[in-house]
């Protein structure tokens, strides 16, 4: 298993995140890919640090430059030599040190599935309180297959990053380099085109929200904007009227995405352009 660390400027988080791939406990080879993209603290030195400490796991992807976090995870992406990609980012950390075996045993089990995820908490650091339990399915936990279809048909979010497990030869990072944007959307489509994943009832995952990361930074309209933008990247890159369904699913079912949608001109020509394309009427609006 490749496991998929990226970081920048996470000093006071970085050795929580390392150290809880260090810990796992398992029957396969772990190799620790740490891409640290340039950071202004102390980040860049722990990383070195715990290379140093760790020859045989850690392999530390010290950046010349700042690559940003999307070419950043790709190059990443492309340096893996496992079966199977597990990621982390170094401001998040898991909380089962059996995680990676639970998931690894399941793909093994299950060949015709490429994606294993499972329930994080989130943890807010400005309170220092841990929030729920997600994602949000029903008052108690279960387990869930999902497919391309379901990914596609509903808002509701399947899973963290922090929390995946997935086939590397699923992933075509030449595909998503095609997106104009990339964003966890993104990643779970890309997969879920080469078959099922698998949602695990175990909570093993921190999901730690500062109000500075890329995406916990944004406020709710930049969020359903971006969301909004990633569904339809995803159209541009693979015209079809099923990818023309997916970025409008979010539009009939969040009325904050309609809100958004009668201020941005932009977005208006584009959605009724990609409805005229796929089903020669814009009524499905």
């Amino acid at each position: 298993v490749s496991v998929v660390l990226i970081t920048y400027n996470h000093e006071n988080f970085i050795e929580r995140a390392i150290d809880s791939i260090i810990c796992q406990k398992s029957s396969f080879k772990i190799e620790l890919l740490i891409a640290e993209d340039c950071s202004t603290d102390n980040t860049r030195q722990i990383v070195m640090d715990y290379a140093d400490r760790y020859p045989k796991i850690i392999r530390a992807l010290l950046r010349e430059k700042n690559l940003g976090p999307t070419k950043n995870l790709y190059d990443a992406y492309q340096k893996c030599s496992g079966k199977y990609i597990a990621q982390l980012e170094g401001d998040d950390y898991w909380t089962d040190p059996e995680k990676l075996q639970k998931q690894y045993d399941f793909m093994e089990s299950h060949p015709n599935y490429v994606l294993c995820t499972h329930y994080y908490r989130e943890f807010f650091q400005m309170t220092n309180e841990f929030g729920s339990v997600l994602p949000y399915y029903s008052t108690v936990r279960e387990e869930k297959t999902f497919d391309l279809n379901y990914f596609v048909s509903n808002i509701e979010w399947v899973t963290q990053p922090l929390t995946a497990l997935f086939l590397n030869s699923a992933l075509d990072v030449e595909l998503c380099k095609k997106y104009d944007c990339f964003t966890d959307v993104l990643l779970f489509y890309t997969l879920l085109k080469n078959g099922k994943g698998f949602l695990m009832a175990d909570v093993m995952g921190v999901y730690r929200i500062t109000g500075k990361g890329v995406w916990t930074g944004l406020d709710d309209n930049g969020k359903n904007v971006q969301s909004f933008v990633a569904r339809i990247a995803i159209y541009d890159a693979d015209p079809s009227r099923e990818n023309a369904l997916y970025f409008l699913t979010q539009f009939r079912q969040d009325t904050f995405s309609r809100i958004l949608f009668l201020k941005n001109p932009i977005l208006v020509v584009r959605i009724v352009h990609i409805l005229w394309r796929e089903f020669g009427m814009i009524t499905t609006c």
